[in-house]
C-alpha cells in the first residue's frame, strides 16, 4: 500500500488538478455537478484560489492528496456552520488511482486533522443512495450511518436521496442518544 500525503493546495497544483478531473470525468461527475467534460484549466485555478481564500477565512480547508509523487485527489472540510459546530465532509480520488485505499486514509487523517484543529463537534458525509463507493469510504472510518434524506443532494442532474454519515468528536453529543 502506498504512502499519502496531504497539504493545502497551492496555485501550482492547478494543471495537475484539472488533468485528474478530466481523467475522472466519467466515474465522478454523476456525483459532482462542477465536474464536467469541459472542465477548463481556469476553473481549476479558480478553485484553488477559492480553497485558499477559504482556508484564511476559516471556512472550508482543502486538501490536495498526493500519493508517489503523483496527485491523486482531494479531501476537505466545507459547509462549516460555525454556530453550530457542523460541517461537512467530501472526497473523491482520480479514476486511475481508485480502489487502492487512498480515500478511506484521506478521510481518517483529515478526520483526526479537523479534531486537532477546529472546534468542530460533528462531521457529516452526505453520499447519493446510489454512490456506494463513497458510502463504503463512510463506514472504512466508522462514520454513524444516521438516516437517508430525501431528495438530500443532485445527482446526474436531478434530486436523489442521499444517505448521512456522522462522526462526532469524542464525548461530544453523547446525551441525546443515551438512555
Amino acid at each position: 500500500m502506498s504512502e499519502i500525503q496531504l497539504r493545502p493546495y497551492r496555485l501550482e497544483d492547478a494543471e495537475v488538478l484539472h488533468e485528474a478531473i478530466l481523467e475522472s470525468v466519467r466515474e465522478i461527475s454523476p456525483w459532482m455537478a462542477w465536474c464536467h467534460p469541459n472542465y477548463s484549466l481556469q476553473e481549476a485555478r479558480s478553485w484553488i484560489e477559492l480553497t485558499l481564500a477559504g482556508r484564511e477565512a476559516g471556512t472550508m480547508y482543502d486538501f490536495a492528496i498526493w500519493s508517489d509523487n503523483e496527485y491523486v485527489g482531494a479531501c476537505g472540510i466545507n459547509q462549516i456552520q460555525p454556530d453550530n459546530r457542523v460541517a461537512n465532509l467530501g472526497y473523491w480520488i482520480r479514476s486511475s488511482r481508485a480502489g487502492e485505499g487512498i480515500a478511506p486514509r484521506a478521510v481518517r487523517w483529515l478526520l483526526d486533522w479537523a479534531m486537532a484543529h477546529t472546534n468542530l463537534n460533528r462531521i457529516e458525509i452526505v453520499a447519493a443512495v446510489e454512490n456506494t463507493r463513497s458510502q463504503r469510504v463512510a463506514e472504512k472510518v466508522n462514520a454513524t450511518r444516521e438516516a437517508v434524506l430525501a431528495q438530500r443532494l443532485m445527482a446526474n442532474g436531478r434530486p436523489s436521496d442521499a444517505v448521512v454519515y456522522c462522526v462526532l468528536r469524542p464525548d461530544e453529543g453523547q446525551s441525546s442518544s443515551s438512555p
